[in-house]
């Protein structure tokens, strides 16, 4: 490990010089800037923990000295726990990270199992996640909405744009499920719905290249706001991948290539993701497929309400305040998932996925 640090040192001292010399050439500049931002907290770590080290000789040195050995032993616990904790950093800072971690993302949110329940729940889990992302700062913009009656989605897509927004949202990925007596039942029997949720980070054209012969577009007139207001013109698009068989729709701009630009983002980011999951596949990685069937017993996480409950079984951990967590604190979980995640890839373990023991 110490000699990897040595060599991230070393190229740090050289990006500052090549900083210096290279005066004009702006692109240039903002790419070794780039650069040396991502590796400045692995330098300033490292040599913080090359001053303890020598701090260590030197206080080590002075156990021996009658005068000075009870202060020195002091110190040295003071150091050596120091040390502990530097180490402990820099091995989490030399964890690779995904490449994704810094992008907006694109949320695909489809009603499972549980009728027109498992809609609603869809739509209290979109407010949920517009409401985490408003609490940061970042902005949402629905790109599809295929609403029910009732008040619900049987699927709705929509972007969060904010830098680090895929770091933060990625473990959202797979299938909630609700316990709940429903508005429409009028008996009063707890029912289980299921809502299938997919986080997507948003590529773009220089990332994921899709040659104009690899799909096939369709457009038509739309029911969202977009589509009121350019009233008779077709502005919404319908795009499929041939290859793959993807589909994306987008209708919620005002015009076509406002939609068509919008959907080939989608479609991009999917690809991307079925790209790296096929990849993860091959290489026995880290995690399943990002979404199940929507089946009851595949499940992340479930929102129980009579008990105002919410557990998370891939880590189980439950809070028992379901509503503030469904007002978008999400936090708790997040935290956890992610320290589990870095923790899993030091010892080369995956990371925990559902139980479908779990109630």
């Amino acid at each position: 490990m110490l000699d990897k640090l040595a060599g991230i040192e070393a190229r740090f001292e050289e990006l500052n010089r090549m900083m210096a010399e290279g005066a004009g050439d702006f692109s240039k500049i903002a790419d070794l800037a780039r650069e040396r931002a991502e590796s400045e907290p692995i330098v300033n770590a490292y040599r913080e923990y090359q001053g303890v080290l020598r701090d260590l000789a030197g206080a080590r040195e002075l156990l021996s000295d009658p005068a000075m050995g009870e202060m020195a032993a002091d110190e040295i616990r003071t150091l050596e726990g120091r040390q502990a904790e530097l180490e402990a950093q820099l091995k989490l800072l030399l964890v690779p990270r995904d490449p994704r971690d810094e992008k907006s993302v694109i949320f695909e949110i489809r009603a499972g199992t549980g009728g027109e329940e498992a809609g609603i729940f869809a739509a209290d889990l979109f407010r949920m996640y517009t409401r985490y992302a408003e609490d940061r700062g970042w902005k949402t913009e629905i790109v599809y909405a295929n609403a029910t009656g009732v008040g619900g989605y049987k699927e709705v897509t929509f972007e969060v744009r904010g830098k680090g927004a895929y770091s933060r949202l990625k473990y959202e990925s797979g299938v909630h499920r609700v316990q709940r007596v429903p508005l429409t039942e009028s008996a009063g029997r707890i029912h289980t719905s299921t809502a299938t949720v997919a986080v997507l980070a948003e590529m773009d054209e220089v990332e994921i290249d899709v040659p104009d012969r690899d799909i096939e577009i369709q457009t038509y007139r739309a029911s969202s706001a977009g589509g009121q207001n350019v009233q008779k013109n077709a502005t919404a698009i319908r795009i499929t991948h041939k290859p793959t068989g993807l589909v994306v729709t987008c209708e919620d701009e005002r015009s076509l290539s406002q939609n068509r630009m919008r959907a080939m983002t989608v479609l991009r980011s999917r690809l991307y993701e079925q790209e790296v999951d096929k990849r993860q596949r091959a290489e026995a990685a880290e995690r399943k497929a990002q979404v199940g069937t929507g089946e009851r017993s595949e499940k992340i996480r479930t929102y129980n309400f009579p008990q105002s409950r919410v557990t998370d079984h891939r880590i189980g951990m439950s809070n028992y305040n379901l509503p503030v967590v469904l007002d978008g604190d999400l936090d708790g979980f997040i935290d956890e998932l992610a320290a589990r995640e870095q923790a899993a890839k030091l010892t080369g373990e995956l990371l925990p996925t559902a139980s479908d023991n779990d109630d």
